[in-house]
């Protein structure tokens, strides 16, 4: 009796596998978040400036909600789980606006349209015509307030064609900025290079992401933090940042807790594809040029067997 039911528990596996392999996007993201969103906890930062609540989206996705703390005006990044923002929109006592779309992924933007019969009226931004219910068309540079907080648009094409950061900032503070990086820059790596080279992705970290201020708060689209950190020592196996960052990403992960935010500074010290310069990253690959570096590594990473410590 007993194997009988763990036969037929495999099979309502192996079914619900294959039926979430072939499912429209919706359901996808429905079974995705039954099965992982629970054992993962939101968590806020708080600046006089600005709030930004981490919500846990899908099985490793975070949306932000970000919050001006002068006009209670509100944007959500990438609303994977609409009725999830929902939740914190009223936890917080906020007015949404907005919608930042990073890019046009399913696990990203699939969420807007949703999103928006919700709460009709929002103003949809993205860089790509691909992008759910896009209202608001950005590129390089485009700016736009949220309250009283300044939102610059940061063009950063490779892991698709028409992908966006978004900084963001307050005149005449002290505290540090955010940037939300979506698919380009994750703790400690980056995204895939799905529609781009290794010279936009250089261009991407090192010229735009890079010369942002080094205190700037790096909010990033997945909890990819544990197996970036593995390749990271696998590339520099002597530095002692990696390390230790490694250990606290496992400890903070076991609990449920984000990882996330990192900072831009913090990405210099441990994240090889913004150590592209450094010669112990080239010596790993056999790469003098820090371009042929970004564009060997990614192909090592993409072939990479994250072990299990």
């Amino acid at each position: 009796m007993l194997l009988k039911s763990l036969v037929g528990s495999a099979c309502t596996l192996l079914g619900a596998a294959t039926a979430f392999k072939f499912a429209p996007v919706e359901v996808k993201a429905q079974t995705a978040a039954l099965l992982h969103s629970a054992v993962r906890k939101s968590s806020l930062v708080e600046q006089a400036n600005m709030k930004i609540e981490l919500v846990p989206a899908l099985s490793d996705n975070y949306m932000y909600l970000l919050i001006d703390v002068d006009s209670k005006e509100a944007a959500i990044v990438d609303p994977a789980e609409p009725v999830k923002v929902l939740e914190a929109v009223r936890k917080h006592g906020v007015r949404l606006t907005t919608v930042l779309t990073t890019h046009h992924h399913w696990d990203h933007a699939g969420g807007n349209e949703k999103m928006l019969r919700l709460m009709p009226g929002l103003k949809v931004y993205g860089g790509d015509d691909r992008v759910d219910c896009i209202t608001k068309k950005v590129s390089h540079s485009s700016t736009f307030k949220l309250g009283s907080l300044n939102v610059k648009c940061l063009f950063t094409p490779c892991h698709t064609t028409g992908h966006i950061c978004y900084f963001v900032t307050k005149e005449n503070s002290t505290e540090p900025p955010a940037v939300f990086t979506g698919d380009t820059l994750f703790v400690a790596g980056c995204g895939k290079f799905f529609e781009g080279t290794a010279e936009q992705m250089y261009k991407a970290l090192i010229e735009i992401l890079g010369r942002l201020p080094p205190e700037t708060r790096v909010y990033c689209g997945h909890e990819y933090t544990v197996s970036n950190l593995k390749f990271a020592r696998h590339v520099e196996p002597d530095n002692e940042v990696i390390q230790k960052k490694l250990a606290w990403a496992k400890e903070k992960c076991s609990k449920g807790e984000p990882t996330i935010p990192s900072t831009l500074a913090d990405e210099f010290t441990y994240n090889p594809f913004m150590r592209v310069k450094e010669k112990s990253v080239q010596d790993h690959v056999k790469e003098s040029d820090p371009i042929e570096t970004m564009r060997s590594l990614r192909k090592a990473k993409d072939g990479f067997r994250v072990p299990k410590e």
